[in-house]
């Protein structure tokens, strides 16, 4: 798990991430009051590395008709002439999910400590067809050759999760497209999208639906949003883990999530695998090394790397197999679904090839310990699959303790 700092809230989505005067700026779904839903306002940290963060008052809280009972997800788009410009979710006095838009008070302040709402508010009203209870999220904005701008909005009608298509030429008046951008049937609602164009024509890879296609990333990671860093020429993703427990216990720790460590994606040079490594700044956290070297592990035995001294590591570890011949045959039918794989497989059942790998964190007795692991698999046709998982074993049932994979 890349983490990088705890949370007061449930469900605290990144939002608005961008990069204004030297300054990196996150900003996140927060609940003042304690550590459990409601309440909803920004909250507000800038980083001059994305490491170390100082947190200012909240940017946004409910104080007009259109964001009465919260101020929900959003994102942030830098206009023509460098003003940042802040779209995000309202509950209004309906209690009809709505889009609003906020500007700074002060561009000459490089904090962006204080924000506005233009009279105008709200700029995107759920019309005729959308879900006013399922109408949330606005992407960034990007500006077309046709001189639009457009966004998208999440959203789910009856059994189909799909991403509303706005454009607009002003950034103030929105109009819907004939046609949302792309959509899917039972996929739920289509929470906090996320969509940056490398080109001017969008054509999904498969017109029947991509429920479980190209999953850039399994498991307790959530709300992601990317921005482009132009100090460093790369687009930057965000996430949040949920790691809260009951109720009485978030409230007793003060805590119920955290921000994922944030990670540079970009595509390889063949354009057609979607990369991800945390961002290169992290490294200076690294303390005094630890090194393992030419460590033979026997089946079903394990050793203890000592003299961490932390909680976290940052590790790079490499395997080395004697043979692939004994490797398992995958089973098509989970080529979509690792995850169930994983779970039926688990880090303790002998296969052909595996599982090895690391308890990231154990108790002193091993009861409790968090496996990544890895089996090895053959197509059949001479090429291979490795299985990639994480498998928390606990005895709190209150705990979120899922399996998670990809392959």
């Amino acid at each position: 798990m890349w983490s990088i700092w705890t949370l007061t809230a449930r469900g605290p989505d990144p939002n608005g991430p961008m990069y204004y005067m030297g300054w990196y700026h996150l900003f996140y779904q927060y609940n003042p009051k304690g550590a459990v839903w409601g309440n909803i306002v920004w909250a507000h940290s800038v980083s001059r590395d994305l490491v170390n963060w100082i947190p200012l008052e909240p940017a946004i809280a409910p104080s007009i008709p259109s964001d009465k009972y919260g101020c929900w997800s959003g994102s942030a788009t830098i206009l023509p002439d460098g003003t940042p410009a802040i779209m995000y979710t309202g509950i209004d006095q309906h209690k009809h999910q709505v889009q609003n838009v906020a500007f700074p008070k002060n561009l000459s302040d490089p904090f962006l400590r204080e924000w506005v709402k233009p009279g105008y508010n709200p700029v995107i009203s759920p019309g005729h067809g959308v879900n006013a209870s399922a109408f949330r999220d606005p992407t960034t904005a990007w500006f077309g050759p046709d001189g639009q701008w457009r966004l998208l909005v999440g959203s789910r009608v009856d059994n189909e999760g799909l991403d509303v298509l706005y454009q607009s030429r002003d950034f103030k008046t929105w109009v819907k497209a004939k046609h949302p951008l792309h959509s899917g049937l039972f996929t739920g609602m289509w929470e906090c999208p996320d969509f940056f164009p490398r080109t001017d024509q969008y054509v999904p890879d498969d017109p029947n639906g991509d429920q479980h296609r190209l999953r850039y990333d399994y498991g307790n990671f959530y709300a992601s949003k990317t921005f482009y860093d132009p100090a460093k020429r790369r687009r930057i993703l965000w996430g949040w883990a949920n790691e809260s427990d009951s109720v009485p216990d978030d409230w007793a720790k003060g805590w119920a999530g955290i921000q994922a460590v944030p990670r540079k994606i970009w595509l390889d040079p063949s354009g057609k695998q979607l990369l991800q490594w945390p961002i290169e700044e992290i490294e200076k956290l690294r303390g005094k090394p630890v090194t393992v070297s030419a460590k033979v592990v026997n089946p079903g035995e394990h050793f203890e790397i000592t003299g961490l001294g932390a909680y976290q590591a940052d590790v790079e570890v490499t395997f080395k197999v004697s043979s692939l011949a004994k490797a398992e045959l995958f089973d098509p039918v989970y080529t979509n679904d690792a995850e169930k794989l994983c779970g039926i497989e688990g880090a303790d059942i002998k296969g052909g090839v595996g599982p090895f790998g690391l308890w990231v964190l154990a108790s002193a007795n091993l009861h409790e310990r968090t496996a990544v692991f890895f089996r090895v698999f053959s197509d059949g046709s001479g090429k291979y699959k490795v299985l990639m998982c994480t498998d928390p074993t606990k005895y709190g049932n209150l705990i979120i303790s899922a399996i998670f994979t990809s392959c």
